[in-house]
């Protein structure tokens, strides 16, 4: 199955770039008002979902844009593009995500981001790689000395609970932020060593299921912000994994904080 998988998600990202070098625009519709959806999204999805069911017919599928198609025990999980609004802005971070769980378990991981032609993948158990080369966290352990990652998209969804309070009172106690736009690329960074954390409000699984896996197969920890199961997040946490109770800690104050200032 890996080599399965990294065949369809690398032919995906090449569609992307088809996609990204079409003359006379590209189609962009929207899902709401900030949240959009391209052609390349659905062209990715459903070759993704094409290949799957020529090649594994009882598995389940649940993808961004078709829906969750149930099945056996296997289920893929899909984001044909993590980042949409990236790709459609032309900028290099965005990535195609998928996922293979069994029995609600992840048991194999690839993000493919195309543009920057980098494919990291991982299989349980047996470590993350990043083009076939085997990657590990960041042993950094001060939050000051941490560069972190975040995404904004409770506040593209107009929730009332937002990432603000996170990211004001967050920023000051590191070294710097960085925003890709897509989970899945600052998940992979963080198992490459690039970033040490990560912190999001209103993820959907198909948005991390990948990236989680890439996580803790290259030594670092993903969990909820009060330190517990992350397996379906709507909160997600993700850190190399020494700094993870500082983070742990302070988004839990945080959250409490909010809460209570919203029931005032």
């Amino acid at each position: 199955m890996k080599d399965f998988l990294r065949d369809i998600i690398v032919q995906a990202g090449r569609i992307t770039l088809d996609f990204r070098r079409k003359t006379g625009g590209l189609r962009v519709d929207r899902k709401s008002s900030k949240d959009l959806v391209t052609e390349a999204d659905r062209a990715v999805e459903q070759f993704l979902v094409e290949q799957i069911r020529r090649e594994f017919p009882t598995h389940g599928v649940f993808g961004e844009e078709t829906g969750k198609q149930n099945g056996d025990e296997f289920c893929w999980v899909i984001d044909p593009i993590d980042g949409t609004t990236s790709f459609v802005h032309g900028h290099p971070f965005y990535s195609v995500s998928v996922a293979l769980q069994q029995n609600g378990r992840t048991i194999l991981a690839a993000v493919n981001a195309p543009a920057l032609e980098e494919l990291f993948e991982a299989r349980a158990g047996k470590g993350a790689t990043l083009n076939g080369e085997p990657i590990r966290v960041s042993k950094e352990t001060k939050l000051e000395d941490s560069l972190l990652a975040t995404g904004f998209a409770c506040m593209r969804d107009n929730l009332p609970g937002n990432n603000l309070p996170y990211f004001l009172q967050i920023l000051p106690r590191i070294r710097d932020i960085r925003r890709t736009g897509s989970a899945a690329v600052d998940l992979s960074y963080i198992a490459c060593g690039r970033l040490e954390g990560f912190w999001e409000l209103n993820l959907k699984l198909y948005d991390v299921a990948a990236g989680m896996l890439i996580v803790s197969e290259a030594g670092g920890k993903t969990t909820d912000y009060s330190g517990g199961d992350a397996g379906l997040p709507g909160e997600l946490v993700a850190t190399n994994g020494r700094i993870h109770d500082t983070m742990v800690a302070i988004l839990g104050r945080i959250k409490t904080e909010t809460n209570g200032e919203n029931k005032a």
